[in-house]
């Protein structure tokens, strides 16, 4: 007989071939013994005799013998047994993806991203209240399962994914232009790192371009992110200017702490914004530098996923309007540590009482 593969080498975590099966069952046929077949496979013979115990079949035989019958039982290793074992242990073995226990949590983040315009990030962490930490994935994971098609949701659902184009600003600013106030070069440094509240940014929404449309006139506070929207007669200063005064009268005499400072671009109907308060500051961007206001433009990002470009805004009610501002307010926010623009702005409210009546 000639031995092959005789290496008493260890080979600890590795299955068992089927050359190595196929091998297990011509030794047993010639009656070798398990510790035998091992050294000769350079296995353990602790694997040899899991190997044996699990795919042994029994064989029946019967032998006549002075005219009586004797039946005898065996045990026999069959390779071809223990490598389908293998094959259907191996289908059911591995962790389940996700996504299969989470039925629940895969519907209402659909929702929530079809119906209400949540992003992936947000439903992530909103959902750390709702389920089960373990069932829910990252943010990274919920993207991919997106573009699995394992969700409801598509990318061209998410609309700041397919709208995101990354965008250098060097060299952007075009200095020799006329600026209708105060540069912003000379706002202060508490307003640009966002830490104090106060301090606005001012911008128009258009929808269809036509001289007797309507527009959206915002304002955003730039630490909560709270949003103020109003639909004004046209883009024209006096409408401007009687929406602002109706705004700056709403606080009652509370301008001074509330409406600090007010950032606009160059825009012929921001043109008496700095003769509106003594109270607010206003700053003027540099022309062509829109990435100066980006609290606003994050901003109309968000209002054009109810009301596109070159949709007329004749129709669109101040009703539909404030359940804009309303679902933007109550919308929250990463940068806000997942409260909404509401919350912080009532936070920023109860903390300026408190230092009022101090």
């Amino acid at each position: 007989m000639t031995h092959v593969d005789n290496n008493t080498e260890s080979r600890k975590s590795k299955h068992l071939t089927y050359g190595e099966m196929k091998k297990i069952e011509a030794y047993k046929a010639l009656d070798l013994s398990n510790r035998k077949i091992a050294s000769l496979l350079g296995r353990s013979p602790q694997t040899i005799n899991n190997a044996i115990n699990t795919a042994s079949v029994t064989q029946k035989s019967q032998q006549k013998q002075n005219g009586k019958t004797y039946t005898y039982y065996k045990k026999v290793y069959s390779a071809e047994l223990h490598h389908d074992i293998y094959l259907r242990n191996r289908a059911n073995c591995g962790r389940r993806p996700k996504w299969v226990e989470t039925e629940r949590f895969t519907e209402w983040a659909d929702r929530k991203m079809l119906e209400d315009k949540w992003s992936p990030d947000t439903v992530v962490n909103k959902a750390m209240d709702l389920f089960d930490p373990a069932i829910i994935p990252s943010t990274s994971t919920l993207y991919n399962w997106i573009d699995s098609g394992i969700m409801r949701t598509k990318n061209i659902d998410l609309l700041e994914k397919v709208g995101r184009k990354p965008r250098s600003t060097k060299g952007r600013v075009r200095r020799n232009v006329k600026v209708l106030g105060t540069s912003i070069e000379e706002r202060p440094k508490s307003v640009e790192n966002r830490q104090e509240f106060g301090h606005w940014e001012i911008d128009t929404v258009i929808g269809k371009i036509d001289a007797d449309e309507p527009v959206l006139l915002t304002l955003v506070e730039r630490k909560t992110r709270f949003e103020k929207i109003f639909k004004i007669a046209g883009q024209r200063a006096d409408a401007v200017d009687q929406t602002l005064q109706s705004f700056i009268q709403s606080l009652k005499g509370l301008d001074s702490q509330i409406f600090k400072t007010v950032t606009s671009d160059n825009g012929s109907e921001f043109a008496n914004l700095s003769h509106l308060s003594e109270e607010t500051d206003v700053y003027f961007c540099h022309p062509f530098a829109s990435f100066e206001r980006g609290t606003s433009e994050n901003q109309h990002k968000i209002i054009r996923r109810f009301l596109p470009k070159h949709q007329s805004l004749k129709e669109v009610s101040d009703r539909q309007v404030q359940r804009i501002q309303q679902w933007m307010n109550d919308y929250p926010r990463r940068i806000l540590d997942y409260k909404t623009p509401h919350q912080a702005f009532v936070q920023e409210l109860k903390q300026l009482d408190l230092e009022l009546a101090a």
